[in-house]
């Protein structure tokens, strides 16, 4: 059984930080990563790493966010810099077994965490 608890968000102003936290109990994957949903928009990939030091960002986020993990690979985490308003959304960590093919697509993650809010204002 897996599950997964996210902390870290909050309200901040744009141009600042925040630093995101998954922690892992049960078996810990090597695919896993950080998606984000704003009110009425669909679910859509932030962040994802595999077991190594493969990571793959989107487009939107490149340069700003980092995502890392740490070496017991029990605690996934998302720095997010420079934050703007169009960040604000519920980011929720995902996992999933198998190979890691660094995919963005929300609907190829299995196990889920109930999100935590990032609101960022201007």
């Amino acid at each position: 059984q897996v599950q997964l608890v996210e902390s870290g968000g909050g309200s901040v102003q744009a141009g600042g930080s925040l630093r995101l936290s998954c922690e892992v109990y049960g078996y810990s994957y090597s695919c896993m990563g950080w998606f984000r949903q704003a009110p009425g928009k669909e679910r859509e990939g932030v962040a994802i790493m595999d077991g190594g030091v493969g990571t793959k960002y989107a487009d939107s986020v490149k340069g700003r966010f980092t995502i890392s993990r740490d070496n017991a690979k029990t605690t996934l985490y998302l720095q997010m810099s420079s934050l703007e308003p169009e960040d604000t959304a519920m980011y929720y960590c995902a996992s999933r077994p198998g190979p890691c093919v660094l995919s963005l697509r929300w609907g190829d993650y299995r196990y889920w965490g109930r999100g935590t809010q990032v609101t960022v204002s201007s």
